[in-house]
């Protein structure tokens, strides 16, 4: 289907949806795919954060937003939030060498060791750095458990576990389930483990590799090392961000250990209990040299608003992320652009449909917000620039519906939940799925932590209640298993003309209920007692009631 024609068709579905459909306030799935077929275009060169792409993306959505009747919510009044970014990009080959005792190691970049690093400057350098295993390295009190004991690990390259502490152990063991058992936390993340090494003023930090533990083999990290860098400008990129990060291959690491006269496999089993202490490598330091360029640019957040009539300071969201990879060096087949139609041109149709029923329907109690956020491929950026700069505040944001990657196809009787139970807001979602003879499952692969690698995580960070149902890289299903192996993250994640949305217009129609539900309502979700992210929310809540 051409692009004259893909937008045709959608513009026939907004003139000429049925009055029966738009009293109903139903999702119409052919509106959905229509969306979807032009945000996939080629047209719009797979959606990359600054480049035209992303020009042609965030206009288009912002043209139907406002077709729609929406307000502006972005910056001065209009449909977009700057958000400014740094791009780094690698300058040159890399030195990483180790010495213990006489003898120098060096390192490989990407088939040894992957180090990069977010801190805007053109050279990093460390030298003779010692060198500290800190376990899983995490600091978390509402589990009991810190791995640092009061270690100062400042100027040093800190060596971590991957995944959450109770990853791997017996199911009698007194660490068993104390985080989330096969199901990843906020602590098991890669990224987590960044930020914790940089709040305690490490030099670097390298995150050990194990494919159970990550969730993926040691060529997915060296296939993307050496594509360019984004990250948010950071206030105080020197406290918020090493001068060095990275992964290091398991039998790098267990050698490191070896030539400090220690073994990796009692290290590791020592570091799965609460009352592991940091190791010193005795002799080893690590030193690290290499060039970067980095430039400062800025994309783009899309926002639209629907006021509340009684309580329009309080917001109920959705969120959708507009990005994709954009373009890349032609493979076998000859296909160099990544479309993203699955990730995430679905959820952007599925938000802009939201909006359409949200706009045709009676005015809600709370204000409805809608974002279509930037740079989530590269790190949920737009989400975390938003965070720390809301267009509306935080503590009065009552929920985050994410939607993210929606598969084509028919309905499924099961919706999978992204961080089941984490918070009491999807018990409104199982108790209208259940009117349609519907049950929700679980993510059936929750040691991949994808509940911390999506738009609403960001703000979860900061206490704000997340929904994140019905996402298509699960493997839940045959046809969810084949996107992953297929298509995901690949030029061949694009529409064809044969698909339906079915599917995904009764999962966005219950989703469209639940945020209803809560938009003219006074609840306010909560986070699971005992969630990472309760005592956040309940210091929010005090502050509403002040």
């Amino acid at each position: 289907m051409s692009a004259r024609l893909r937008l045709a068709v959608l513009a026939a579905c907004v003139v000429s949806a049925s009055a029966a459909v738009a009293q109903e306030g139903r999702v119409d799935p052919e509106r959905l795919n229509a969306a979807v077929a032009v945000l996939a275009g080629d047209e719009f060169e797979g959606r990359a954060p600054t480049t035209p792409g992303e020009e042609k993306s965030v206009t288009w959505i912002a043209g139907q937003f406002r077709a729609l009747g929406l307000e502006p919510a972005g910056d001065d009044g209009t449909w977009f939030q700057t958000v400014p970014i740094n791009r780094f990009v690698h300058d040159g080959p890399a030195v990483i060498t180790a010495r213990a005792g006489g003898e120098t190691i060096t390192f490989q970049r990407g088939t040894d060791i992957i180090a990069n690093s977010h801190r805007p400057q053109d050279h990093i350098t460390i030298t003779e750095a010692p060198v500290v295993f800190v376990g899983y390295g995490v600091d978390a009190p509402e589990r009991g458990w810190d791995d640092f004991k009061g270690v100062d690990v400042r100027g040093k390259v800190v060596l971590m576990l991957v995944n959450d502490p109770d990853f791997e152990v017996a199911p009698d063991s007194p660490t068993a389930d104390r985080f989330d058992g096969q199901g990843m936390t906020w602590y098991g993340r890669w990224v987590y483990k960044f930020e914790e090494a940089a709040r305690r003023g490490a030099a670097a930090v390298f995150v050990i590799h194990e494919t159970a533990g990550a969730g993926y083999p040691w060529n997915t990290l060296q296939n993307s090392s050496t594509a360019p860098g984004l990250d948010i400008v950071r206030a105080d990129p020197e406290r918020e961000r090493v001068q060095a990060q990275g992964w290091i291959q398991q039998a790098q690491a267990a050698r490191l250990m070896t030539a400090a006269g220690l073994d990796y496999a009692t290290l590791k089993t020592a570091a799965q209990s609460s009352d592991f202490r940091p190791v010193a490598l005795d002799g080893v330091t690590m030193s690290l040299d290499f060039g970067q360029t980095f430039s400062r640019l800025t994309t783009r957040n899309v926002a639209a608003r629907l006021p509340g009539t009684s309580r329009p300071d309080e917001t109920v969201m959705y969120g959708a992320h507009w990005d994709a990879y954009g373009r890349a060096v032609a493979n076998a087949a000859g296909d160099d652009i990544y479309n993203g139609a699955v990730d995430n041109a679905t959820g952007v149709a599925a938000v802009l449909e939201l909006a359409r029923l949200y706009a045709e329907a009676p005015r809600t109690d709370r204000s409805v917000l809608f974002v279509s956020w930037a740079a989530e491929e590269a790190g949920l950026l737009g989400a975390y620039y938003y965070a720390a700069h809301p267009l509306v505040p935080l503590e009065t944001t009552v929920v985050n519906i994410n939607m993210d990657s929606l598969l084509p196809g028919p309905a499924s009787s099961e919706i999978v939940v992204i961080g089941f139970g984490k918070t009491d807001a999807q018990n409104r979602l199982a108790d209208l799925a259940s009117e349609e003879g519907r049950s929700l499952i679980p993510d059936p692969a929750p040691q991949v932590g994808a509940f911390y690698r999506s738009d609403h995580f960001p703000l979860a960070k900061m206490g704000v209640p997340a929904l994140f149902a019905a996402a298509g890289f699960t493997g839940a299903s045959d046809a969810s298993r084949a996107y992953v192996r297929d298509r995901y993250h690949q030029p061949t994640d694009e529409w064809a003309a044969d698909w339906s949305m079915e599917g995904a217009a009764r999962d966005v129609q219950l989703l469209y209920r639940v945020g209803r539900d809560l938009a003219e309502g006074s609840d306010w979700p909560a986070w699971t007692p005992g969630n990472e992210f309760e005592a956040v929310r309940e210091a929010s809540a005090a502050s509403r009631e002040e």
